[in-house]
């Protein structure tokens, strides 16, 4: 519901707080410490990357994004927009991917998705305004409002390296399902946000102890994937 956007100093004391609530929060702040200022720019380009990056890797998003901005510049929703859908194909869009993008330059043209408006909204409505493009599901509406916007309370229940955190942090007897771990962030409101940036944290640590040390995943009862979107390169939309 909160409009308020998260600062280092407020980051800093909310993981300080839930470190204090939650045991398993508590193990990553005492071994980390506060989780990292991750942000990105609010507008249309961010979208357009979040987008990209959905069931991709980092890199493959990247490269692509980076053809985007070299071809279309500035990379507003007008310049978009007249590329066309012939021309943006050859860029090496999926057709999909080629329609969502489209479809979101469409409606910042036309005023059905005004992204200053959204700073404005409560967290449910600029949910459920991004929600009304094509293209834009719950991870990407939730990536925007918790990278871009900074809100402190969005929960992105389909996030899978949040769901490998979790299960790697809590060992239970069985693999936990996004729906029981998104009841568990229950217990975190008003600070949602903050715990799933404490969990990427996490995530990215394992990650490279794994690296570093290729045996460390046996020694986990769910390791790491690296065929997933998350596949060592993108967090959280980071």
């Amino acid at each position: 519901m909160s409009m308020e956007r998260l600062s280092a100093t407020s980051l800093l004391r909310a993981a300080a707080h839930l470190a204090a609530r939650d045991k398993s929060l508590a193990s990553i702040f005492v071994s980390l410490g506060p989780p990292p200022m991750w942000r990105r720019k609010t507008g249309f380009s961010t979208l357009i990357r979040i987008i990209l990056e959905q069931q991709v890797s980092l890199a493959s998003a990247a490269s692509m994004f980076a053809r985007l901005q070299s071809t279309i510049v500035p990379l507003s929703p007008e310049n978009l927009l007249s590329m066309g859908e012939f021309r943006l194909r050859s860029l090496g869009l999926t057709r999909q991917k080629t329609t969502y993008f489209l479809d979101l330059a469409d409606a910042m043209v036309h005023k059905r998705l005004n992204l200053r408006r959204l700073a404005q909204l409560p967290d449910q409505e600029a949910r459920a305004a991004l929600m009304q493009i094509k293209g834009i599901g719950s991870w990407t509406a939730d990536i925007y409002l918790l990278m871009a916007l900074r809100r402190p309370d969005i929960w992105p229940d389909s996030d899978l390296a949040l769901i490998k955190a979790m299960n790697q942090l809590r060992q239970t007897t069985h693999p936990l399902t996004a729906r029981e771990i998104a009841e568990i962030a229950e217990g975190w409101r008003p600070l949602r946000s903050i715990a799933a940036r404490m969990l990427w944290q996490y995530y990215l640590a394992q990650r490279r102890v794994s690296e570093q040390n290729p045996s460390a995943h046996r020694t986990h009862r769910r390791p790491l994937s690296q065929g997933s979107r998350y596949s060592g390169e993108t967090v959280g939309g980071l």
